[in-house]
């Protein structure tokens, strides 16, 4: 009886630490979607690029361009590796991947744009050339893995990939290098993450709950109603 108490109370531990990350994934990126929205509207967006306003403007943008880069890379990075580990996806590559892939993005706002330092513009471009390169190659496997490993996601996934990486596209070549097209990748990215975020943490709570609240209607009440109890006693 005893390990049958201690078997319960570790299935419930666990649920209760996949809630709290999904939360924390969560709260991070629907920070670094207003910091973003924020930041790439500070201009007119169909003229100015991201880049653009922290190099042509007043010097604070510049910081706070940097910031940027520095804090919704951070945010994006820990929501794919915490996706990675809660799939239990094992590509280390695509771990290295990721992780270049923002380093590069930081380097990327580092590097002053601007027309009287050539070989400043041609790192930014490159750093933000590898950015792109690094992001596609170790976010995209993992989704191609998603969706044969949950085939009702599948069409969902397929979509979502064609909205982010065939829309930055399409305003690319309608308007041009401009700040549009980077809202529209980040923004379509973070959403993307958060609502894999979401799908992917609660289909593991589920599995980790289902047979200790089989015969109950409503699986997040009944595990809320069981830790109010614990604290309560």
């Amino acid at each position: 009886m005893e390990e049958t108490n201690n078997n319960i109370k570790e299935v419930l531990t666990r649920i209760l630490t996949e809630r709290q990350k999904r939360m924390t994934v969560m709260s991070l990126l629907l920070s670094a979607l207003v910091f973003t929205v924020i930041y790439g509207t500070l201009e007119n967006p169909f003229q100015y690029t991201f880049s653009k306003i922290g190099n042509r403007f007043d010097p604070a943008l510049r910081v706070m361009f940097i910031i940027w880069a520095s804090y919704t890379g951070f945010c994006i990075q820990a929501a794919i590796l915490a996706l990675f580990r809660l799939e239990n996806y094992t590509r280390k590559r695509n771990y290295t991947f990721i992780i270049l892939s923002i380093v590069f993005l930081v380097l990327t706002a580092m590097a002053p744009s601007l027309d009287h330092l050539p070989l400043w513009i041609w790192v930014h471009i490159i750093t933000a050339g590898l950015f792109g390169l690094f992001i596609t190659l170790g976010f995209t496997p993992f989704m191609r893995w998603v969706a044969q490993e949950n085939p009702r996601l599948r069409r969902i996934v397929y979509i979502w990939l064609g909205i982010i990486w065939g829309g930055s596209f399409l305003w690319m070549f309608v308007l041009g290098n401009t700040g549009v097209f980077e809202l529209w990748f980040f923004g379509s990215f973070i959403v993307f993450l958060l609502y894999l975020s979401l799908t992917l943490f609660e289909e593991q709570i589920i599995k980790e709950s289902v047979h200790l609240f089989r015969d109950e209607t409503d699986i997040n009440q009944a595990i809320d109603v069981y830790f109010s109890r614990k604290k309560g006693a």
